[in-house]
């Protein structure tokens, strides 16, 4: 890989871990009613998650996947349910973890780096990635270069938005200030789906 297409890439990396996406709308309601500290598990799980894919994409599933198209409508059936249950969750949240709520949590490791198996984000960024920038010649040390690249780009994107978060948990202190920012959050990742549903 060419410094210029390695810059290239560093630049797709971060611009579409930085965007809106499923990820980023969770981390951001995640730090206003978690704060930062609680919601680190989430973005850990993200990044280490979104690697595992990335890498297999790299190493063939990608492959598989357009060769069985059924499999890929079931991962799309799965993901828009998951994140519709998730988008209700965060809309129906009433409380800064601090003062109740007891059985609201932040999502963990394990659910956040499972979640990129049905994110359609996830997958866009994985599959584009590896077309574009891996290189048949070195197919095992690019897809690894991808992989550690991207890992180094989206920890730090994706803590911004769970730091803006909790940037605003003094503001959303008042209950209903809180309330209508978790049901436009809701609203928001429910609406990530639109451009899968096209």
């Amino acid at each position: 890989m060419t410094l210029d297409t390695f810059f290239a890439m560093l630049v797709y990396a971060f611009v579409t871990s930085i965007t809106p996406g499923p990820n980023n709308f969770m981390l951001l309601a995640s730090g206003v009613n978690f704060g930062f500290v609680k919601t680190v598990p989430h973005m850990l799980g993200i990044s280490i998650g979104f690697l595992v894919l990335l890498l297999a994409v790299g190493f063939g599933l990608g492959a598989v996947l357009t060769a069985v198209p059924a499999l890929h409508t079931g991962l799309k059936i799965a993901g828009g349910a998951y994140l519709l249950y998730l988008a209700w969750k965060i809309a129906m949240s009433r409380s800064l973890s601090s003062k109740g709520e007891a059985e609201a949590r932040p999502m963990r490791f394990i659910e956040a780096a499972a979640f990129q198996w049905v994110n359609a984000k996830a997958w866009v960024m994985a599959i584009t990635a590896m077309a574009v920038y891996a290189n048949p010649e070195q197919p095992f040390l690019s897809v690894l270069l991808i992989g550690v690249a991207f890992t180094a780009v989206n920890l730090p994107s994706v803590s911004v938005w769970a730091g803006f978060g909790t940037a605003l948990r003094g503001f959303l202190s008042d209950p209903v200030r809180l309330k209508w920012f978790n049901i436009a959050m809701g609203v928001l990742l429910a609406a990530t789906l639109w451009p899968m549903l096209r």
